[in-house]
């Protein structure tokens, strides 16, 4: 035996979507039966006219439920390429995203290398450029030729001046050994006049 709310899911699970196929198809088998009993042709008529219009409305209910199908099947079809079009777009929305993360990036490495350009440009306007540098090497360097010119003649003037020093030490050298000579010679000679004059007063 079921029980009351059994029979009615029941009676919902075959009738589909509430339309009243499961009855319509016991009105049509009550009627057939009907019809097999009949006892005059007017009452067999009668029930042969009512098992046709069942026969109808099951017909139509059937047309209709088959519409809501095929269109149930156009809708999930729509849906599908809706779903399927919903995917390429996520899709070329990421591989957007990706395109527009690397132009970001690329985009953060030119203006890191700007800055580092600017910097080096600060840094080089700080300093002189190559020619000019250039022409101060080339007058540094001809400073340093005339200075060492300088140096070298100052060097030849002090070699000269040290042999004229020498010269001079050794001529003064000489004339103190004259002197000395001159004045043994003057105390020999004052010696010899005094021992002759000793002799002649003898």
């Amino acid at each position: 035996s079921f029980s009351s709310d059994e029979v009615i899911r029941k009676r919902l699970l075959i009738d589909g979507d509430g339309a009243g196929d499961d009855r319509r198809i016991n009105l049509l088998v009550k009627s057939f039966i009907k019809w097999c009993n009949s006892g005059s042709q007017e009452e067999g008529y009668s029930q042969y006219q009512r098992m046709l219009s069942t026969l109808s409305q099951c017909e139509f209910s059937m047309g209709k439920t088959l519409l809501v199908y095929d269109m149930n099947l156009r809708e999930m079809e729509n849906y599908e390429k809706i779903y399927k079009d919903i995917e390429s777009s996520i899709a070329a929305a990421h591989e957007k995203i990706s395109e527009c993360k690397k132009q970001i990036l690329q985009a953060k490495r030119i203006r890191k290398n700007r800055q580092e350009y600017d910097a080096l440009a600060k840094v080089i306007q700080h300093h002189p450029d190559r020619h000019e540098t250039l022409k101060q090497l080339e007058a540094l360097g001809k400073e340093l030729q005339h200075l060492s010119h300088i140096k070298e003649n100052v060097e030849d003037k002090l070699e000269l001046r040290r042999k004229q020093f020498h010269v001079l030490l050794s001529t003064i050298h000489e004339l103190q050994q004259t002197l000395e000579n001159d004045e043994k010679l003057s105390e020999a000679e004052e010696s010899q006049e005094t021992q002759m004059e000793a002799e002649t007063k003898q």
